[in-house]
């Protein structure tokens, strides 16, 4: 794990706000891009004071919310319900971030998900969800993603795109924003199939979600109207990115979110950032946690997460 003194930090704290700072911690990338706006405006609520972070990892947010001092923050889907099912009461108040996988190709021989076989696919995600769905979607397409073609987890996914654009690798799977940025960096770069189309063909609901907010539950239950200033706030930061391209990715840069604010700007239309609140994301979750206990069980802690996994407002 890398140290906690690695990681890159920042806060803002109103000056008008008193009481115990609560901390809203998002994720360096583009899993962070979805709040942005709550880097340059926190959240106001009386008698608290509220600051944004970014952490470098996913890991590295998921020990504070191990430890308690997390109160509020975005994790994958699968790491919050391992948490959760250790005895951790972590709850899900919306999915922040659905899929934005795409499998690239430039090799001519490849048109449709089946012509992967005896192919070699430098894949992302390993151990998360890009790497079940996309199992998922090959077995529905009768490909044995173990023996009928070669998954290579081997580089980071700045690095895949890089060397798909110098041609040391000719087909991936990508998340945005490096799958625009691959796009952008060669010509001949084809998008194959769809994987949230193919994803609801498998047997997915709807798109699957990649990124989601969770809350401490005994602080959600504590605090419900800070929790519910939060919600609105996240959600027209979400609004106001899907809408106003250009200047996210400008403060995507400001705040040292690891991306170019180009490559953000670009990418924003592709990536899925949504605000779905917990009760109706409930379907499109627990279709994907049954791909991982399909495949991993262990990854979500052996089993469905209970009714009280999903937070509902007071």
């Amino acid at each position: 794990m890398v140290s906690a003194l690695l990681f890159l930090q920042w806060g803002i704290v109103h000056p008008q706000s008193s009481g115990d700072p609560l901390t809203i911690y998002g994720l360096n990338g583009p899993s962070g891009v979805g709040m942005i706006r709550l880097f340059e405006e926190p959240p106001r609520s009386p008698g608290l004071a509220i600051r944004v972070e970014a952490l470098a990892q996913a890991d590295l947010l998921a020990a504070k919310f191990i430890a308690g001092e997390a109160k509020v923050g975005i994790l994958p889907s699968n790491v919050a319900a391992k948490i959760a099912s250790s005895g951790r009461k972590l709850q899900i108040a919306a999915v922040v971030g659905a899929g934005m996988l795409s499998l690239l190709t430039t090799d001519p021989a490849i048109r449709r998900i089946e012509d992967l076989k005896g192919k070699t696919v430098e894949a992302t995600g390993q151990g998360a969800t890009p790497e079940y769905v996309f199992r998922r979607i090959l077995l529905s397409k009768n490909i044995n993603p173990d023996r009928d073609l070669t998954l290579s987890y081997a580089l980071a996914y700045p690095e895949i795109a890089q060397s798909l654009i110098a041609g040391k690798v000719s087909t991936v799977l990508l998340p945005e924003p490096f799958a625009t940025m691959a796009r952008n960096g060669r010509k001949d770069v084809r998008q194959v199939g769809d994987i949230q189309a193919d994803w609801e063909a498998a047997g997915g609901q709807g798109n699957y979600p990649m990124t989601i907010l969770v809350v401490d539950a005994a602080f959600a239950a504590a605090r419900p109207a800070a929790i519910r200033t939060i919600l609105d706030a996240y959600k027209a930061s979400i609004e106001w990115v899907v809408s106003h391209p250009a200047e996210a990715g400008t403060l995507a840069e400001k705040h040292n979110l690891g991306l170019r604010a180009a490559v953000v700007s670009a990418a924003i239309p592709r990536s899925n950032y949504v605000f779905i609140p917990a009760a109706q994301a409930r379907p499109a979750l627990e279709a994907l946690f049954k791909v991982f206990l399909e495949f991993s069980p262990a990854a979500i802690g052996g089993k469905l997460p209970a009714d009280d996994f999903y937070y509902s407002p007071k």
